[in-house]
């Protein structure tokens, strides 16, 4: 078994390396049974040392000129060898435990695909609550965080991986046409709610809460017409790090 590691990177050579060494860590997890794994980093036409970071640390890296999530993680999977891919960002820290569970799943055969509850490094107030009705709705509706799908390879080639028409919620799109194919071949999407994805809270520092509610209210009513609109995704693209 070969496990392939997906990383998209948009400028992220500050906190690139800490998530290349809680993956190199991580990946010990598939020893004790015998599975391999690779690391490879697709740099999204970074502009500042993400891709000397990625190599410096052993990753293969690739590159995608287009900067778009969907596009950066389809590029990543293009050059995958793996019999399964695990897309993780690049601010995020899965753990060994995280990682055992989710090698768990996967062996015991039934599983399509999966994701993880997440946990931010830093969270209060608002925030907080917010998480944990994230993480309620993604066990309920097996819907898939993107910071951490894991996802049978043939499984997901057979449905063109993530749509590049979308610029934010292509995890969600794709969690729904997985659930689809799952129902189909009496297999399962599934989420881990323990142990949890540690991953960066750094969007609730650079952008307010009226940013948030005003993006969200709006995906709501139009969500096909704001995910497909670059500028109304400006969180995931203005460069703010």
């Amino acid at each position: 078994m070969l496990i392939s590691i997906v990383i998209p990177a948009f400028n992220e050579e500050k906190l690139l390396p800490t998530t290349l060494a809680a993956i190199a860590k991580a990946r010990t997890a598939f020893e004790p049974l015998g599975w391999s794994s690779e690391v490879i980093v697709c740099d999204n036409n970074s502009s500042d040392q993400t891709a000397a970071v990625a190599r410096n640390a052993g990753a293969t890296v690739v590159f995608e000129p287009v900067n778009q999530i969907g596009r950066a993680r389809n590029t990543g999977a293009a050059g995958a060898r793996g019999d399964w891919l695990v897309f993780i960002d690049a601010d995020s820290q899965p753990s060994v435990e995280l990682l055992a569970e989710m090698a768990a799943r996967i062996a015991r055969g039934r599983v399509i695909a999966g994701g993880a509850a997440i946990e931010l490094d830093e969270s209060g107030g608002w925030v907080r609550l917010a998480t944990a009705l994230w993480s309620c709705w993604s066990r309920l509706a097996r819907h898939m965080a993107g910071s951490f799908i894991f996802v049978d390879a043939q499984a997901f080639r057979d449905l063109g991986g993530f749509s590049e028409h979308l610029f934010a919620g292509e995890e969600l799109d794709l969690s729904q046409r997985l659930k689809n194919l799952a129902a189909s071949k009496h297999r399962t999407v599934e989420i881990i709610a323990r142990p949890r994805l540690l991953t960066s809270a750094r969007k609730v520092k650079l952008y307010t809460p009226r940013e948030f509610f005003w993006f969200f209210f709006r995906a709501v009513f139009r969500p096909r017409r704001m995910l497909s609109d670059r500028e109304a995704c400006h969180m995931w693209y203005d460069g703010r790090r």
